[in-house]
């Protein structure tokens, strides 16, 4: 283990440890956090304002993060939907092109979220024909 990272074992996940600053220790690797790109085709509800917001709130939820705020906004008419859920471990944010039936979508998570945890809840949201994801570890400590 980097002797610059002290862990504490988080309650939640036993096989999960984090340090006090939040970075994550897991399989032998110390790292900021998980940061997940989606991209989301052929869904639905990719201008639905209220649809958006209450997809970012329930992912966050599904992941255990603490929301702090959640802004979305729609672009002019018939035009997609931007939105933002500020975290206490992060954020996960939307972009969407309904005139294309695409989503972009990016989940970054630190401490003992997991930002797996909020991917069902968004398919359930937005239903899509293809999902594809990308996973990034953020931060990782040499």
């Amino acid at each position: 283990m980097d002797s610059r990272v002290g862990t504490a074992v988080t309650g939640a996940d036993a096989k999960e440890e984090r340090t006090a600053d939040f970075f994550v220790a897991k399989d032998g690797l110390h790292f900021a956090g998980t940061h997940l790109l989606l991209e989301l085709w052929d869904g639905e509800h990719f201008d639905d304002l209220k649809a958006v917001e209450e997809a970012l709130g329930e992912a966050a939820s599904a992941a255990r993060a603490a929301v702090l705020n959640i802004h979305v906004h729609r672009f002019a008419s018939g035009g997609g939907v931007s939105g933002v859920a500020l975290l206490a471990e992060s954020h996960i944010s939307i972009h969407t092109w309904p005139e294309r039936g695409f989503a972009a979508i990016d989940i970054f998570m630190c401490g003992a979220c997991d930002p797996y945890e909020a991917v069902p809840a968004l398919r359930r949201a937005f239903r899509p024909a293809r999902l594809h994801l990308f996973e990034h570890k953020r931060g990782l400590l040499p």
